[in-house]
């Protein structure tokens, strides 16, 4: 019996890892072992980084939040301890957008919480 080989499919996985690899140096971009391993460790570059834009940017938020709410004679955790008790709910994306762009808004906010 001939050996079968299914040289279409391996041919179609082949050059969608190469077009991912396209732009890259050197023997990365077309050297089908290389690229190969390139493209994965990308891949996982990009997954990962995704999960660290998200903690990127809540740290900024917070940072925004606490620079807004200290020039008011409170901290980050006073403001959010305050906040939280309140029955205002919004969250830290938008609290730091008012903080920074909007501070008369902001003022409104921590002069509502501290009562």
């Amino acid at each position: 019996m001939p050996r079968s080989v299914n040289h279409v499919a391996s041919r179609a996985r082949r050059k969608g890892v190469m077009k991912l690899a396209k732009g890259y140096y050197g023997r990365r971009k077309n050297v089908w072992t290389v690229a190969k391993n390139a493209v994965e460790k990308g891949l996982l570059y990009a997954y990962t980084g995704r999960k660290q834009k998200k903690r990127n940017f809540r740290s900024l938020w917070i940072q925004r939040i606490n620079a807004g709410a200290r020039e008011h004679g409170m901290s980050y955790s006073q403001f959010m301890g305050e906040y939280n008790k309140s029955e205002m709910k919004m969250n830290r994306k938008v609290l730091a957008d008012l903080a920074m762009n909007h501070p008369d808004a902001f003022k409104a906010v921590v002069d509502s919480i501290k009562k």
